[in-house]
């Protein structure tokens, strides 16, 4: 049976219909999935408005009672909806699990944030009147979200959206429609106005594009690549709509002289290769002190090639699939293009072939790289590394600043000193000390510089930000009888 799009508080069929297969067993078929057409994405923005008006009318209490009872049931069913993530996005179970549950923390946390918009007021000055600032909802917020972490992402997003009081027109990545029907079944059936949240799957060319270039759209929150989140930004200056965008990356793990390296071999191997590396935050160029260069490429080598590669769903797989066909594909002309430009692949980097019939890879990585090679330049999105030798910290430090990104950084070192002079000198929206680049909390802000970020960044009380407007309301009361 199809799966359908919620359009203006309706389930309702598409213009067609796309098909969704398991990544680590072709033959697996998930489902069939609506894909919608303009005219409804138009019925549903304009009821959203409608929508949008009644929810912000809602009480503290009752608002926060539908992102409680979202987050609990997300927590609740996340070995069920981490299942069913892990089988259409190929990441290993025990990661899709705790993904689901990540994103009910992200409702719960959202819940208690209903709760605290509290305002500020001051004395003007001006004698007898006194000043009032209040946030107040953005208005109808159109939500773009990837492929890599179909709920958790999307969650990040959706649960602000409608704590400050917005609308929600949710298109998520077509590679992972099943996670999106699952999560709009938990927040359609909640006590919220018909139609102020709404799923419209389609291909982003076409309902995508009309979407961003909507005058009834009134915020934009995006994840996914740098040409894609230029191109929504040139559509939303237009209509001067408010965009906030996470997108490429080229993340740097710096390994000292003095660092633990069974530490370093294991933050970059998680950082590397987790999620077979399909994550903004993967650590993709490994910078590390000429005296410790050998030791530790042993211990990351040897690691690479110990790991488990198979079924998402299998016990005991560490690195499931990419993603499709397509994706694997581009991954594989990376490793042809780091050998042309002269990298040496000391591992992995193939194709490999698995009882199911899959998209399967091996995790590779590079060593005799330079910063100036394009694997170290571009976003690959594949389970690839490179390894940068520096000769001092000094080099390491401008090596992991030299990127046209700036999303996360790290450093593996036990020196205080250096760690502290990283963590103030790392051009990176996030910084991890003796931690792996990839893995962030939901309380505090996330976002990045340069092609990494755009606008007000995500999560915690940051959000707040992009999710509301303010308005600064003066008043004068006169003098009392």
């Amino acid at each position: 049976m199809t799966k359908l799009n919620l359009i203006a508080g309706e389930w309702l069929a598409g213009e067609n219909e796309l098909e969704n297969r398991n990544p680590s067993d072709l033959s697996d078929l998930i489902g069939m999935f609506a894909q919608a057409g303009p005219d409804q994405l138009d019925t549903t923005l304009d009821r959203a408005r409608l929508a949008q008006t009644e929810w912000s009318a809602y009480g503290l209490e009752r608002k926060q009672a539908v992102l409680m009872n979202i987050g609990n049931e997300l927590m609740a069913r996340a070995e069920e909806l981490g299942t069913l993530l892990s089988r259409e996005e190929g990441k290993p179970f025990a990661e899709g699990k705790g993904e689901v549950y990540r994103a009910g923390q992200f409702f719960t946390y959202y819940a208690a944030e209903c709760l605290r918009q509290i305002g500020e007021n001051a004395d003007s000055v001006r004698d007898g009147i006194e000043v009032d600032v209040r946030r107040e909802p953005v208005g109808v917020v159109a939500v773009i979200s990837p492929w890599n972490f179909p709920t958790a992402t999307a969650s990040w997003k959706i649960a602000p959206a409608l704590c400050y009081g917005n609308a929600v027109i949710w298109k998520p990545a077509n590679m992972t429609p099943a996670s999106a029907v699952a999560l709009t079944e938990i927040i359609e059936k909640q006590d919220i106005p018909k139609g102020l949240f709404s799923l419209v799957m389609g291909a982003g060319r076409s309902i995508g594009q009309r979407l961003v270039e909507s005058p009834k759209v009134n915020a934009i929150t995006f994840t996914g690549s740098v040409p894609v989140g230029k191109g929504i930004a040139s559509a939303a200056i237009q209509n001067l709509t408010k965009v906030q965008m996470e997108m490429g990356s080229k993340n740097a793990l710096a390994v000292l002289d003095d660092a633990d390296l069974d530490l370093a071999a294991t933050l970059a191997l998680g950082g590397a290769f987790g999620g077979t590396g399909q994550k903004c935050t993967a650590s993709s160029r490994l910078i590390v002190h000429e005296s410790v260069h050998d030791a530790f490429v042993d211990k990351l080598v040897a690691g690479a090639e110990a790991m488990k590669v198979g079924h998402a769903l299998e016990k005991g797989t560490q690195m499931g699939p990419v993603v499709s066909a397509e994706q694997l594909q581009e991954n594989l002309s990376y490793v042809e293009l780091g050998k042309s430009e002269g990298a040496e692949l000391a591992c992995g980097g193939k194709r490999l072939e698995r009882p199911h019939e899959g998209f399967y890879m091996s995790p590779g990585v590079f060593l005799n790289t330079t910063n100036g090679m394009r694997i170290n330049r571009e976003e690959m999105f594949a389970p690839l590394t490179c390894v940068i030798k520096v000769g001092s910290y000094d080099e390491a430090l401008a090596t992991v600043n030299d990127t046209n990104f700036g999303l996360t950084s790290g450093i593996v070192t036990k020196s205080l000193a250096r760690a502290n002079h990283f963590r103030r000198n790392a051009r990176t929206g996030v910084v991890t000390i003796n931690l792996p680049t990839a893995g962030t909390d939901y309380h505090v802000p996330f976002g990045g510089r340069g092609d990494s970020s755009y606008g007000p960044r995500e999560q915690g009380k940051a959000a707040a930000e992009f999710y509301t407007t303010v308005k600064t309301a003066y008043i004068s009361a006169g003098s009392p009888d």
